[in-house]
């Protein structure tokens, strides 16, 4: 199975022609967050719509520059993994969009607790034994893909405990556009592809839920 997975689009839908090749290439895309940038309903729908041209087994969650609205639209659209989960090539994707709360107020934030329970909600809908990605806009506590630019660790620490209890094969993330960059949670790793609308993703091939490539592109 080969999964590309895009974060932080921040409404820059002219990047989405740029990496058609690879999304055709892909079995399934997977979306981190920050679809637009501070975007509705038809911003988003805009964006999904030019994906689904040349890939259409999609699952996202929204990230916290996205309006409720979007959220709305994702589930809508029955490709939403906000506390839910989905089954896909026999693994089992479960997420939480938004972040925690920005030095800036955005429309789409959580509190460590809130998180903690959106993913137990999510968890609690897949049986145990299935091998499972979970998909997150904010990045788990103490990796690289949650350090800001003074060094300082800003992700959730709901999410690393999640990742620690459930031990999925891998965590997507995305948020911080500097912390770009591959990290591992005991087994489990950790993805910050970095931001889309710079030209950032990462292409994933997996076999019998073995990782047999990850790579972070940068164009």
């Amino acid at each position: 199975m080969i999964i590309t997975v895009l974060s932080d689009i921040h409404g820059k839908i002219e990047k989405v022609e740029k990496i058609a090749g690879q999304l055709k290439d892909a079995d399934l895309v997977l979306l981190t967050g920050d679809i637009t940038h501070f975007g509705r309903e038809p911003e988003a729908k805009e964006i999904i719509t030019r994906i689904a041209v040349y890939q259409s087994n999609i699952l996202a969650v929204a990230g916290n520059c996205d309006y409720p609205e979007v959220e709305f639209f994702l589930s809508k659209e029955g490709i939403s993994l906000h506390q839910k989960s989905a089954i896909f090539g026999g693994i089992g994707f479960i997420g939480v969009g938004g972040s925690l709360p920005c030095p800036g107020k955005t429309p789409n934030e959580y509190s460590e607790e809130e998180i903690c329970n959106l993913l137990d909600v999510g968890f609690s809908s897949l049986y145990s034994e299935i091998p499972t990605i979970l998909v997150v806009h904010q990045p788990p506590y103490n990796t690289v893909s949650d350090m800001i630019i003074s060094g300082r660790h800003v992700g959730s620490i709901s999410i690393r405990h999640t990742i620690e209890i459930k031990k999925p094969l891998v965590c997507f993330c995305g948020h911080l556009h500097e912390a770009r960059g591959k990290d591992k949670i005991g087994e489990t790793i950790v993805i910050n592809p970095g931001p889309f609308k710079e030209g950032n993703y990462a292409f994933v091939k997996m076999a019998n839920s073995i990782f047999e490539d990850i790579v972070i592109v940068s164009n």
